[in-house]
């Protein structure tokens, strides 16, 4: 959905995403930075595998956050770490719930799944998950260099899509529950069952998940002045308006002063702000130096600040 006030309304999350290359991170370090400068406790993360935010902030960035600037955090996550957690939790769980015969099939079942394209994404998103579940606790505000543009979409995405999933593991483990108990003659007081319990946390976990990021959050664009990127960030517009998500305003980066500007970009300039007119753009000028460091990216904060 679109909403008159996102520009102004300070939302607890921040996803900014865009086509590779549009300066997306830059722009979240900025974002970050401007919100931080006023007063609140800002975490920024990325959950773009292709890591260069620390490169942006000049700092040496891990899982667990890292003080980079007054009132701001920032963190990197390892999404090959990520995944071996994942598998070693499952594991544990297995452990405690399948005969031990099973566990060499468990085992080799999860070293294939520990190596598909989707597990580092899904990881990715329990970890922004966690971080998402500490606003309003650790953190005031928390702004997400997502993944380009496909993968942004799929990771808003995810809790909706793995919830119906979730819970049918949870009830085909209820039902296995329940023939075990129906064939055990002697009987007795039934024990618990680690794994469904871990299901249904999970799934609870995803529905709060997707509820916030629908009520407290807001997806920030960011494009360049030129149609082929035009064409693509129309297209995740549908699609995030569709989906349901905030828009704010759609960051125009690296707009050429205007005695270097030729007129192709002028003219893609013009379509950019005609196409997003319902939800307004923030234009940002060419940096004449690669803007690292909180310094130098205050210059970009100023168009981002929060009113």
């Amino acid at each position: 959905m679109t909403d008159p006030d996102a520009a102004d309304r300070p939302f607890a999350i921040t996803f900014v995403g865009g086509k590779g290359g549009v300066g997306k991170t830059t722009l979240a370090a900025a974002q970050a930075l401007a919100l931080a400068d006023t007063g609140r406790r800002v975490l920024v993360m990325s959950t773009d595998p292709a890591h260069s935010l620390g490169d942006v902030l000049e700092a040496k960035l891990e899982d667990e956050p890292v003080q980079v600037a007054p009132g701001l955090w920032a963190a990197e996550p390892d999404p090959d770490a990520a995944v071996r957690r994942r598998i070693a939790q499952v594991l544990e769980d297995a452990h405690r719930a399948v005969p031990r015969e099973v566990m060499p099939a468990v085992r080799r079942h999860l070293e294939q799944a520990g190596s598909s394209p989707g597990m580092a994404e899904s990881a990715l998103a329990d970890l922004l998950v966690d971080r998402m579940e500490e606003v309003g606790s650790t953190w005031e505000a928390l702004v997400v260099d997502s993944a380009p543009t496909g993968h942004l979409l799929r990771l808003l995405d995810l809790p909706a899509l793995l919830t119906p999933w979730v819970v049918g593991l949870a009830r085909r483990r209820e039902r296995a529950r329940r023939a075990e108990a129906f064939a055990d003659v002697v009987g007795g007081e039934e024990e618990s069952d680690p794994l469904l319990e871990r299901l249904h946390a999970r799934r609870h976990r995803l529905e709060r998940a997707a509820d916030r990021m629908r009520r407290d959050a807001v997806v920030r664009l960011v494009t360049l002045p030129r149609r082929m990127v035009l064409a693509e960030t129309a297209r995740a517009v549908e699609r995030l308006t569709d989906s349901g998500f905030r828009l704010a305003p759609v960051v125009v980066n690296q707009i050429p002063a205007g005695h270097t500007s030729g007129p192709d970009t002028a003219e893609a300039l013009a379509a950019t702000r005609e196409r997003f007119a319902h939800l307004g753009t923030v234009e940002i000028p060419l940096q004449e130096t690669e803007p690292t460091g909180p310094g130098r990216l205050r210059a970009l904060a100023d168009h981002l600040a929060p009113r």
